[in-house]
């Protein structure tokens, strides 16, 4: 739909629609605006417009797509999030914030939610690596999980697997970093939703001007510690979520079978709420304000007790 009848001579050739969001700045009149179109293998390429108002038909003509009512288009807007662009509907790249579309070849769509960001694909299945991508976190060193609903352990996604969406109600992913390390700053949260849905038993407990989560009889690794479960402390720092929590806390301490010794880092005590907890000082320099949580923390705890030496 063309909008804007101004002479030739105040036009200039091209606007780059993305480079004008990331630049902050309102889109300058033009012969074409260039978009980024993407296929359901999230392949990328740039597409030219004559309209700063184009239809969802409009832009699948223009990717040259046949026959156009065969397919569907998303708009991927700033959060990150879907928004479906109906055939006959208009959308403005002057005013939308939005430079990314997705398309289709299909009639239906599939919700599904990523780090609490609710999204759409128009395909039954989509693979981990797909997961990774729309969250926009790095493939290689983030790891992404189906969250299990009624509680229970979460499921790995590889890149290569794929999850049936088809399935009776909304499936719920989560993006968590790879490798918990020694020695860096940490990362992480609480996510009262994630604890209710995983069964945890939790006490919140403060000790002076400082709040923590007791995660009660957290199940150990099998075999691994002199404890079959133990509760484990998060503290939550002033700033929380926008802050991480730094490492966490055993009680009882915890002792490795196989070498009859405290795990690496884990040899010191920290007095809280009258309790004397073994510290375990795990870090991460990664922290993603508004997406992380205490989901966040529990991982890097499971990862941490599980590959404890």
């Amino acid at each position: 739909m063309q909008t804007q009848n101004p002479s030739d001579n105040s036009r200039i050739p091209l606007e780059d629609v993305g480079e004008a969001i990331r630049e902050g700045r309102h889109l300058r009149l033009a012969h074409l605006y260039r978009i980024v179109v993407a296929d359901e293998q999230l392949n990328e390429r740039h597409l030219d417009i004559s309209d700063p108002v184009p239809t969802g038909r409009q832009i699948l003509q223009a990717a040259e797509v046949r026959p156009v009512a065969d397919y569907s288009i998303y708009a991927i807007l700033p959060s990150g999030e879907f928004e479906d662009l109906r055939l006959d509907e208009t959308y403005d790249l002057r005013e939308r914030g939005a430079e990314r579309f997705i398309i289709f070849q299909t009639d239906r769509s599939f919700k599904f939610t990523i780090d609490d960001r609710q999204m759409e694909w128009g395909k039954p299945f989509i693979s981990g690596k797909i997961l990774k991508a729309l969250a926009s976190v790095p493939a290689d060193t983030y790891d992404v999980y189906l969250e299990v609903r009624g509680g229970g352990q979460d499921i790995l996604i590889r890149d290569a697997d794929l999850v049936d969406l088809s399935k009776p109600g909304i499936e719920r992913f989560i993006t968590l970093i790879r490798d918990t390390t020694e020695g860096l700053t940490a990362l992480p949260g609480a996510d009262q939703r994630y604890l209710d849905n995983h069964g945890f038993t939790v006490e919140i407990v403060s000790d002076g001007p400082h709040t923590g989560v007791v995660l009660k009889q957290m199940q150990l690794p099998q075999g691994k510690f002199g404890h079959p479960a133990a509760d484990v402390l998060v503290i939550l720092p002033p700033g929380y979520p926008d802050v991480a929590p730094d490492m966490f806390f055993c009680d009882p301490w915890l002792t490795l079978v196989s070498a009859g010794r405290y795990p690496t880092c884990a040899d010191q005590p920290h007095a809280f709420t009258g309790r004397n907890w073994q510290r375990w000082s795990r870090h991460n320099n990664n922290w993603r304000p508004g997406v992380d949580g205490l989901h966040t923390m529990i991982k890097r705890i499971e990862h941490a007790l599980a590959e404890a030496k």
